[in-house]
Parts: structure tokens; sequence; C-alpha cells
């Protein structure tokens, strides 16, 4: 098995070296680009859609015909599914693992599943050279765009977390709870030891507040630095040599990347999950 991976993934490399050096050399642009001036749908758009309907037929696979003792396609969806349940809740506790998983669950997968399709040969390197009105170059359009080497499909989760932490952070602690987790003095103080604490932990609370707001613009960018910067990677490295060994250099870095796809879907969630942890701990479960 791992001969044929081996094989498959060679196969794949000069695959994806002779695609693109069918179009000559180009550089991943920066930001993803619509197909067409009339629709505004982007290159990006679409591998979102296709990473979309992969996990939609994997889950009505996995329980078209779903059996007490899990076979195939069910059993290993169970086993996916548990394995970040009880990961989340080691480190959430029960009571949020239940009530969020939903959504820590759907984005790690989709991360995931995104990241792998970016990956496939082909995906930012097979597309044509735009023309401006003079005929001069005016850049390269792929025709497909990994999702997640787009700056607004990373955002969006970013900031769709944000929201959904500020619902879940005043849910659990109330309006007042969650003033007071953030400004309030942490600690036994009395006295004018306490008047003088006051200022500072108010000070320590602006700064809360300013992380807070920083949070989904770090999530974004960490995730969409690693895969725009690894897609980056693997294409300039095939350009190193010959056309006919362009699979060679890029070779270890794509098995690489394989590992990069899952760790950056692990620490978003996981990243995640601990700013929510942070928020709604009370000091009253121990795990």
């Amino acid at each position: 098995m791992r001969f044929l991976a081996t094989a498959l993934s060679v196969w794949f490399l000069c695959l994806a070296s002779a695609l693109g050096a069918a179009g000559g050399d180009h550089v991943l642009p920066l930001d993803a680009q619509p197909l067409h001036n009339l629709l505004p749908i982007t290159n990006s758009t679409v591998m979102v859609w296709i990473a979309v309907g992969l996990i939609v037929l994997f889950c009505r696979a996995a329980t078209g015909k779903m059996t007490l003792v899990p076979v195939g396609f069910q059993n290993f969806a169970e086993w996916a599914v548990e394995s970040l349940y009880n990961f989340l809740e080691n480190l959430m506790g029960p009571h949020l693992t239940k009530r969020t998983f939903w959504f820590f669950g759907t984005i790690f997968f989709f991360i995931l599943v995104t990241n792998y399709l970016g990956l496939i040969p082909g995906v930012g390197t097979v597309g044509w050279y735009l023309k401006d009105a003079a005929g001069n170059s005016a850049g390269f359009l792929p025709i497909l765009r990994g999702g997640n080497a787009d700056i607004n499909m990373t955002a969006a989760m970013g900031f769709t977390f944000a929201l959904l932490w500020i619902y879940w952070a005043v849910t659990e602690n109330g309006v007042g709870g969650l003033a007071h987790h953030i400004f309030a003095p942490k600690g036994n103080f009395s006295g004018i030891m306490r008047a003088m604490m006051i200022p500072i932990f108010l000070f320590v609370g602006v700064l809360e507040v300013i992380s807070i707001a920083i949070r989904p613009v770090a999530l974004s960018f960490r995730l969409f630095g690693n895969i725009y910067g690894g897609e980056q990677t693997l294409e300039k490295l095939m350009t190193l040599v010959p056309e006919w060994l362009a699979f060679l250099p890029a070779l270890p870095f794509y098995f690489m990347e394989l590992l990069v796809g899952f760790v950056q879907a692990l620490v978003f969630t996981l990243l995640c999950a601990i700013f929510l942890k942070l928020i709604c701990d009370h000091g009253d479960e121990h795990h």
C-alpha cells in the first residue's frame, strides 16, 4: 500500500508538472479571481462547493445503511467523529462540547477536505493567461484554486467563530458575568490593595478586549498564509529542474503538505476551542 501511494503521488506530481508547464511559468495570484465577468463566482468558490459536495456525499454513504455494528464508511465516519469529539471533550468539558460540537466538527472536517483538495494536481496550475486591451500580459487565471488559499474564505470562518464566541460567552456567563470575567480583579484583595488593583485590571481588561478583536484576524491569516505559502512552495520547486524531473524536488514537500493540511485544520479548531474554554471556564470543572 505504501508503494502504491508513493507511485500515485509521483504520477500526480508528474501530471501537475506537465499541465503547469503547458501554460508556462506562472505564479498563483494572491487573491481569488472571478471566472467570468458576469458571474460573482471565483475559482476558490468552486473548490469550496466541491469540498462541501464531497462531505455531503461521504455523510450520505456513511449513513445510508446504518447498522448496529458499524462497517465500511459508517465505521470510519463514527471513528473520525468520535475521536474528534473525545479530543474536544477532554479540552472543553462535556457541557461545552455537547453544545458546540456541531460547529467544531464541521469546521475541522471542512478545512481538512478543502486543504487536501488544494493539493490535487492541476489545482492552481491549470488555467490561462489574461491579456489587457493592448494585448499585454495581465496575469494568470487558474481554473481552480485551493479554498483556503483565499483570504476571503479563511476570514469568513474566523469572523463566524467570533460571532459565535460572543453568543456562547454571553449565554454561558451573562453580560455582567462576561464583563466581570474580563475586567474584574482576580485574586483575594482587600482594602488599599484592592483599590490599587482595580485600575490595573481595568487596563488589562482593555488589552484583553483588543486581543479578542484581533483573534479572528489572526485565525484568518494563519490558515491562509500556511496554505497559500505551501502551494506556492510546491509550484516554485517544480521550476528548479528540467520538466521531466519537475516532480522530484517537490515530492518530499508534497508529503509534508499532506501533514500540514491536517495540522492546520486541527490548529484552527483547537485555537477556537481554547478561546471558548477560556471565557467559559468558571473553575468548577476538573478534567
